[in-house]
């Protein structure tokens, strides 16, 4: 194997695989980077047995096809302290491969290809086209409110829910839950979900970018596939069964408030200055026109800030973590946020006003 590049067109696509190699590997194998050369273009392979990233990108001049794995960390760090626009001359022989530049040599060990482990990728279920913007969108909106290492692991990921032209986004911790849901082209025949796990959905996160360009979608009963113009990402799914997110969304709710969302986030975190760190604790008070927010610390110290809001009803006293509300107000975009309350042993739903189909959920807490 023997190729030239630049160090800039190769550190975009190893930068990009990299999220996929963990730290700390059982396997070997796993910490390495697949590389190969074939039909001029390097193709860079990295994975975790959960995640798998793959990125492309075009060789000019001669090279050599082949194919090997090396440690992604080093060649990362070896690629990154490199010049810009420096020629990096690549070159495998005596089981090291070479890395070189006008200045600098560098060899690193081997692992061979055929060790390297391959998704095994099954029928197809759902497929379809959207735009990197929808897709990053409906992440960005939900993925706040996943569990982290819950024992519940379906928990430990979010749901991607196809049910006729509707994709829907769902995550929830048990405390808190977020959903998102767009109008898209689907290739499905029945309703279809998948948990996608908590670092897939980190990974495909962070790949996305906001543009028109399309990406596409595969998802089979045990993967998903998302395959960009020089990218593809895979992960397994979570064998698990997402709850009922509609049953727990609450209903009839009579005390509806409209806010400004930028002035009630600075309200919140005003009053989260002085709450108990551990339980994040706060209590709303609600009357005619205006919200009283009080928040207490085992030191004995108090927080209390008002602001107003459109409401007309009767008085409520509600308690709840100030970190789920202030995480809500900011995914929210738009400029004024919706609250409904039923009562204080009951959960509150926030919508964004006017802004599309985004509802959250948190729960109350006893203070």
């Amino acid at each position: 194997m023997r190729f030239t590049i630049t160090r800039d067109q190769l550190l975009t696509p190893l930068q990009l695989v990299s999220g996929a190699v963990e730290k700390r590997q059982t396997l070997p194998i796993l910490s390495n980077v697949l590389m190969v050369v074939d039909d001029s273009k390097l193709s860079l392979t990295a994975t975790d047995l959960e995640v798998e990233l793959k990125a492309d990108v075009a060789l000019e001049g001669e090279f050599e096809p082949g194919e090997i794995t090396v440690p992604a960390r080093k060649l990362l760090d070896i690629v990154r302290s490199l010049g810009d626009g420096e020629t990096v001359k690549v070159d495998m022989g005596e089981n090291r491969l070479k890395v070189a530049t006008p200045s600098s040599r560098f060899s690193l060990s081997t692992m061979p290809a055929n060790e390297f482990p391959n998704v095994e990728e099954t029928a197809s279920l759902v497929s379809l086209n959207l735009s990197q913007t929808i897709l990053k969108s409906l992440i960005e909106k939900t993925q706040f409110a996943m569990a982290q290492q819950d024992v519940r692991y379906y928990l430990n990921g979010m749901l991607f829910e196809f049910d006729n032209d509707k994709f829907t986004t769902v995550a929830t911790d048990g405390h808190r839950l977020a959903l998102s849901r767009e109008t898209v082209e689907i290739d499905a025949d029945d309703k279809v979900s998948a948990i996608i796990p908590r670092k897939g959905v980190l990974e495909l996160s962070r790949l996305l970018e906001h543009s028109d360009a399309t990406v596409s979608m595969s998802l089979s009963s045990n993967h998903i596939k998302i395959t960009g113009d020089h990218y593809s990402f895979t992960s397994k799914l979570v064998d698990g069964r997402f709850p009922e997110y509609d049953k727990v969304l609450p209903r009839n709710g009579d005390k509806v408030v409209i806010a400004d969302r930028e002035l009630v986030k600075e309200s919140l975190s005003r009053a989260s200055i002085l709450c108990n760190e551990k339980f994040r604790g706060v209590r709303l008070m609600l009357s005619n026109e205006q919200v009283r927010l009080h928040a207490n610390n085992p030191e004995q110290e108090e927080a209390e800030v008002e602001f107003g809001v459109d409401y007309n009803g009767s008085d409520l006293e509600i308690g709840f973590n100030v970190g789920y509300m202030i995480d809500v107000m900011n995914t929210i975009k738009t400029p004024q946020v919706k609250m409904t309350f039923i009562d204080a042993n009951s959960s509150s739903l926030i919508e964004e006003v006017d802004g599309g189909e985004s509802v959250y959920v948190v729960m109350p807490m006893r203070l």
